[in-house]
């Protein structure tokens, strides 16, 4: 990955054909890949789910996908792995964006389903929880959901609507709190008396 051209390649294909080389079918065992760093590569995540190149948002969702397929998290740095290179890259907040919500009951109660902007699908519950942090310029919150390995998708705006919609009010620690369930889980959002201010 870290070559920038070779065979009269672009930078962004060179590393797309070290995706490719390292990753097979099936779901990336980035995890049990920890080969040497080799630096960093000039690729960001911005807070907006958008994948930028040298300077440049990356316009095909399909490179975006494979190089998200290799993403790894290792303390509060994020890398793109393959089995003999490992490159650091830049997130400004989340490196996943939750972009739709499906709800689904059953007998065993509400389990909520979010899909991410590169298209995966997360039912959220034990292993998979929703957090809220709050939002310093607004006051109001940012959720977020647990997608694999401690790397986690913000959730749109519209969608945080939808689980505002869904929430409910518990006793939690003799303290009323607003937040919303899913797989037998209750996600607290914040204290019911500030409702109001949840999602601004």
């Amino acid at each position: 990955m870290a070559k920038e051209r070779q065979n009269g390649k672009s930078g962004l294909e060179v590393l797309a054909d070290g995706v490719k080389t390292g990753s097979g079918g099936g779901p990336t065992p980035v995890h049990l890949w920890n080969p040497a760093c080799c630096g960093e590569i000039d690729m960001r995540i911005t807070a907006d789910g958008t994948w930028f190149y040298q300077g440049t948002p990356i316009g095909r969702p399909a490179l975006v996908k494979l190089f998200a397929s290799i993403l790894k998290r290792e303390g509060e740095r994020y890398f793109l792995v393959t089995p003999v290179e490992k490159c650091g890259i830049i997130v400004d907040d989340a490196p996943f964006m939750a972009v739709e919500l499906q709800v689904q009951d059953g007998g065993a109660g509400r389990q909520l389903h979010f899909r991410t902007n590169v298209d995966d699908w997360v039912a959220c519950g034990p292993g998979h929880a929703l957090r809220f942090e709050p939002e310093a310029a607004t006051g109001g919150l940012k959720p977020y959901v647990h997608v694999r390995r401690n790397l986690w998708a913000k959730v749109t705006r519209a969608v945080f609507y939808e689980l505002v919609d869904l929430g409910e009010e518990r006793e939690i620690a003799g303290a009323l709190m607003f937040g919303v369930a899913s797989a037998g889980q209750f996600y607290a959002m914040a204290p019911a008396s500030t409702l109001e201010d949840i999602a601004r």
